[in-house]
């Protein structure tokens, strides 16, 4: 089979490079893993020209061809692998114009693989600000390779780009000369390693010398070979990177020197560094972001209750459309008390879950999700972690599987496993229907001041599982035992403006995704639970049939609060029933009965089916089908007459969310990552107890 053109996207972290990948392929994506790997792999279908459709491969970001984490080392293998079905045909590199110096370094590494290249220079309107000018065609000229000035955010400067990468294309252009002399910086030997290998360059045969133990596509005969070439040599690895990074910087200066002009820095001084003052200020930073969480969950509540009612509302007047139209038996017990129910339980919790990402959008585009890395950086390394830990726990907030394969950007394996570990407390969205229906049904909806006491509940909900989290960082941090020390450098990207049309398109997708993946989980737990919850031993429903039937020929005038029993009896002789009862002993002393335990099972599925799996409950054997299901959580009441949901146990199971492992689909994600089962086995024990404890501490002391 003919294999398609692939040009690859390579960059530094924060230059543009997602920007550009996403305006190329627009909707044409899709993400997999590179194979062996467990790092995501993003490519995508892009129209270059007339007559040429081309594969987008977006590299993970990375600073140099050294690898130091599990994404640059994907980069770095799919670039020295000549072999490999992703190794590309052309790779488009983006230098950011307002730190070009840094930037030409990696530039004139991937320049020397020999492989054709067109350099993209993005972030020109900041450079522009910083005070700083360059001449594209001058650096095209002693850089050797055509320069493209683009603006992906902004979609200028694409169609030229494209431009140019056909006509490189078409003539073949490879970088006419060396940026630097490789073979007389590592000996002459170098040539054998690139005919052994079959390497594309010197400098690729170079990599090859300094780091064939770690590439996978080399057989063990080649291996030998080049170790047997290293030793003959004395080949020092430290030595030629030290000299090759010096040469390269002292050419680089020499081409910014005739190409780039800067004004003072005196004059350089821009918003962001000025923003930045406040912002990342140790008092007024974390001030200024426990306001920003604050405002978050205070929103969560306040924007979304008008459109949360039109969907509760909008449902409850379909269910009663249904039941006045439809004709009786099982197929209208099942749509309306199995499927419809399920659905509806779940979709009125779309506009938080929108509002969440959105949110989180936010943040990301306007650059303020980095500074929340650097400020909390003191308090990681206090728990034995350090900043770049926070992006996966933040990530946490919106779902614990990316956030955990996020934990590939930690270097240290030590802090990596413990950030995998904890990232689970972080409340994910799935929680976020959970904790609404549960604060709705025993938080008062008071204001205090400008403050609605349901929003405060909701972020010191937030807030709880991360305290948590710092505190088993803390105790793992004793009990693993790997010693190795690492620092956390991070560059902070421009504050921008954010983009609305990102912005609303996440939410959208967000949402569809939750609707999707949530919606197909609930429709077949909807399915059965209805199915468990309607049917039971033959015996003892018989016996309810017959003993109801006499009940009612002796009290005819009592037929509807009969049937009404018989329903409540029915359900609770049902094989759903009968599975809550055996496990209502071990969750009474947390104030749960057997419905909420029925709960608590199907939520391992997914968090957000608790809200689903209530609704199919109290559904089934419910004359008020117009009734909203918060209406009929609060009208539960136990065997001896008092409310099952008190605000002693809506907050122990508040606080059993919180802590409980109850995901499938992240213990699934943490086995992938650390590949072993001993990690989510271990998790799994430590949140359960915790959850437990807690729980039980709270009911207690609460009733």
């Amino acid at each position: 089979m003919h294999r398609p053109f692939t040009i690859a996207l390579v960059g530094n972290p924060n230059s543009g490079k997602s920007s550009l990948f996403n305006s190329l392929t627009g909707l044409n994506q899709k993400v997999g893993n590179f194979p062996g790997v467990t790092v995501d792999k993003k490519t995508g279908i892009s129209k270059i020209a007339e007559g040429l459709t081309a594969n987008i491969l977006d590299l993970p970001g990375t600073y140099s061809l050294y690898p130091k984490s599990a994404d640059e080392h994907v980069t770095y293998e799919v670039l020295l692998n000549n072999r490999s079905k992703d190794n590309p045909d052309m790779i488009v590199i983006i230098a950011d114009a307002s730190n070009l110096k840094r930037n030409l370094l990696f530039c004139s590494q991937i320049m020397d693989l020999n492989i054709p290249v067109v350099i993209a220079l993005t972030m020109n309107d900041i450079a522009r600000r910083k005070g700083i000018t360059i001449d594209v065609d001058g650096l095209e000229r002693l850089m050797g390779v055509p320069v493209v000035p683009i603006n992906p955010r902004k979609n200028k400067g694409i169609s030229n780009l494209k431009k140019i990468i056909a006509d490189t294309k078409e003539k073949g252009i490879k970088h006419s000369h060396e940026f630097i002399d490789i073979e007389k910086l590592s000996g002459n030997w170098i040539a054998e390693v690139k005919s052994l290998c079959n390497a594309n360059s010197n400098y690729a045969a170079l990599h090859i010398a300094c780091n064939y133990l770690e590439l996978h596509h080399l057989n063990a005969a080649q291996r030998i070979q080049i170790a047997a070439l290293i030793d003959e040599n004395k080949f020092s690895k430290a030595k030629v990177q030290a000299e090759e990074i010096m040469q390269r910087y002292q050419r680089i200066g020499q081409i910014m020197q005739q190409c780039v002009v800067e004004t003072s820095p005196l004059k350089r001084s821009i918003q962001s560094e000025r923003l930045d003052k406040t912002l990342l200020h140790p008092i007024w930073g974390n001030v200024i972001l426990l306001t920003v969480l604050f405002f978050l969950f205070q929103s969560i509540f306040w924007l979304a209750e008008y459109p949360m009612g039109w969907v509760e509302s909008g449902f409850a007047v379909l269910s009663g459309w249904l039941n006045n139209i439809m004709p009786s038996g099982i197929i209208k017990d099942l749509f309306i008390n199995g499927i419809l129910a399920g659905i509806s339980g779940i979709a009125v919790f779309i506009p938080q879950i929108m509002i969440l990402f959105g949110f989180i959008t936010i943040l990301e585009d306007t650059g303020y999700m980095a500074r929340i890395s650097f400020l909390t950086d003191r308090l990681m390394r206090s728990v034995g972690l350090n900043g770049r830990s926070v992006m996966p726990l933040i990530s946490g907030m919106a779902c614990a599987v990316p956030a955990i394969m996020a934990t590939r950007t930690i270097q240290n394996k030590k802090e990596r496993l413990i950030t995998i570990m904890v990232t689970p407390l972080m409340s994910c969205s799935a929680r976020l229907p959970v904790y609404t229906i549960l604060i709705g049904l025993v938080i008062p909806d008071k204001s205090l001041g400008i403050f609605n006491l349901q929003g405060l509940v909701l972020m010191g909900l937030y807030l709880l599982g991360f305290v948590m989290a710092l505190i088993v960082s803390k105790v793992m941090s004793w009990i693993v035992k790997v010693q190795e020390k690492t620092y956390f450098l991070m560059e902070l990207p421009v504050y921008r403006a954010p983009r609305w049309r990102n912005v609303g398109t996440t939410m959208i997708e967000k949402a569809k995704i939750f609707v999707r993946d949530a919606g197909k989980v609930i429709m077949v737990i909807s399915v059965l639970l209805w199915g468990l919850a309607t049917y039971g031993p033959p015996k003892q429903m018989d016996a309810i049939t017959t003993k109801y039937a006499l009940l009612v020929q002796q009290h005819p005038e009592q037929s509807e609060t009969l049937q009404l029993q018989q329903q409540t009896e029915r359900l609770e002789h049902s094989f759903a029933g009968i599975m809550g009862k055996a496990i209502e002993p071990a969750i009474a002393p947390l104030g749960f009965d057997w419905k909420i335990g029925i709960a608590l099972i199907t939520s391992f599925a997914a968090r957000e089916v608790f809200v689903g799996t209530m609704a199919t409950l109290y559904s089934v054997g419910s004359k008020n089908t117009d009734d909203t299901l918060r209406d009929k959580m609060r009208a539960a009441k136990r065997d001896d007459g008092t409310s099952v949901y008190t605000p002693a146990a809506g907050i122990s199971l508040l606080i059993f969310y919180v802590f409980a492992m109850q995901c499938m689909s992240t213990m699934a994600i943490v086995k992938r990552e650390t590949r072993s089962w001993k990690y989510p086995i271990i998790q799994f024990a430590y949140m359960f107890a915790i959850a437990y404890l807690f729980s039980f501490a709270a009911f207690q002391l609460i009733r």
